[in-house]
């Protein structure tokens, strides 16, 4: 179902719709026990009071039936690797983000709380409605209702900021109060909330129920692997969002004061992503090819990550939610021990379901080739496309220092052929930071 590899701009591949895709699952799931939850998880956050250490029997089949079953989904087939046995997670999911095709999954479509990775949600929603030249300052009510123990980007009252800046510290140092500055500027939490839902609904997460835009343990806040895939690869059409998830550190605004002679400064400081397949770690190296997205942690959800690589052309996805594994930096290393999975068998392992579009991508009209960028909005978030080159060693404004622009997408609209396929016009280059990083064994 590929296409034929291309280093030219425009690349053009088509995807079959989930109908046809369900014709190729044909082969019998390979069913494993659902692992048992971390300790630190509570019960809290789930759609019901208490959660229970399995799946429910019953799954969503967005995107295909075999992805509502419990326990793991995937053809092996001659030439098929075999997955990682030390996969300890609640729920993954491994997929090919330019054609849609599900590699592997594991519990899909459970709905879980997702932390912070409902950030890119957030971001997808929001983002592309203000310029990110625009300055706000900070009131005190912009900060009120956070939860206790939020993850802080270091925002302080009476000070301005633009929402590049806020951005910045949505993405790098997850802080919670960029997003209540942002939520803020968008008329308030609540309507944030209510947009948030309304456009998980537009891509078909079904799975998803917000209740705070930053992903803050809160009852009734649930998402999926599957959900969280999704909201990724729409963000990844953005290319504000894409620069944002991939930049690896950037200067913060701080605080003003007086200096010595009495005269104000404002000095800023240095933030670094938490994405430790972005950032690398002691116990963990930059993942090669990664560009992105979104980290999170919390109590009831444990640790959760979704990540985006792309390695000889192909371009992955891969969502982890709760590995029960109690070591450091757990999450991103399941995390990579899937995308190499991923990588060794994309081509050769039949798909088990698809990612599907937005409900609204069956009426655009766009055509073929168009280089607008997926999503309105003001800014360089949309109206101006995907660069027709690589941003790979340009630094973002502010002083932030990183991937740039990664995964430029030349055109990232869904456009609906014959009511079957989906013709997608897209561009993926690594930047130059990426391209110098050496291989995993």
């Amino acid at each position: 179902m590929s296409a034929p590899q291309k280093k030219t701009a425009g690349r053009s591949l088509l995807v079959t719709s989930a109908a046809a895709l369900s014709s190729l699952a044909l082969t019998a799931p390979v069913a494993l026990a659902a692992p048992s939850p971390s300790p630190s998880a509570s019960p809290s956050a789930s759609p019901s009071a208490s959660p229970s250490a399995t799946p429910p029997a019953n799954m969503s089949t967005v995107g295909g039936s075999r992805l509502g079953r419990a326990g793991t989904q995937v053809n092996l087939a001659s030439g098929v690797p075999v997955l990682p046995k030390d996969i300890t997670a609640r729920s993954w999911i491994v997929t090919d983000a330019e054609s849609g095709d599900v590699l592997a999954a594991h519990n899909a479509h459970w709905r879980l709380p997702p932390a912070s990775t409902m950030k890119m949600l957030f971001a997808d929603t929001v983002l592309p409605k203000f310029a990110r030249t625009e300055k706000h300052k900070v009131v005190p009510s912009d900060l009120a209702g956070m939860g206790a123990g939020s993850s802080l980007v270091g925002i302080k009252e009476g000070e301005t900021y633009t929402v590049h800046d806020l951005w910045l510290g949505v993405f790098l140092r997850s802080g919670n109060d960029a997003v209540h500055v942002l939520s803020a500027m968008n008329q308030g939490v609540a309507k944030t909330v209510t947009e948030m839902n309304e456009h998980a609904e537009e891509l078909q997460a079904l799975d998803t129920h917000v209740v705070s835009p930053d992903g803050y343990d809160a009852p009734g806040q649930v998402s999926s692997a599957y959900d969280l895939t999704l909201f990724a690869r729409s963000g990844l059409q953005k290319k504000d969002f894409r620069e944002y998830c991939s930049t690896v550190t950037a200067k913060f605004p701080g605080e003003t004061k007086k200096g010595k002679k009495g005269k104000t400064v404002r000095k800023p400081f240095e933030i670094q992503n938490t994405n430790r397949l972005l950032s690398g770690d002691y116990d963990i190296s930059q993942y090669q090819g990664i560009a992105g997205v979104k980290n999170g942690n919390t109590t009831n959800a444990g640790s959760t990550f979704t990540g985006v690589a792309e390695r000889n052309g192909r371009v992955l996805l891969v969502t982890v939610m709760n590995p029960s594994k109690e070591e450091h930096n757990e999450v991103y290393k399941e995390t990579a021990k899937l995308f190499d999975w991923g990588f060794k068998a994309a081509g050769k392992v039949q798909p088990v379901g698809e990612l599907v579009p937005p409900k609204g991508a069956a009426q655009s009209s766009a055509q073929p080739g168009d280089s607008g960028e997926a999503g309105g909005g003001s800014g360089d978030s949309a109206g101006s496309g995907a660069s027709a080159k690589p941003v790979a060693s340009a630094t973002a404004d502010g002083g932030s220092r990183g991937m740039g622009t990664a995964l430029a997408i030349t055109g990232g609209l869904l456009v609906l052929l014959a009511g079957a396929a989906f013709l997608v016009n897209r561009r993926w280059p690594l930047p130059d930071l990426v391209r110098r990083r050496s291989s995993r064994p």
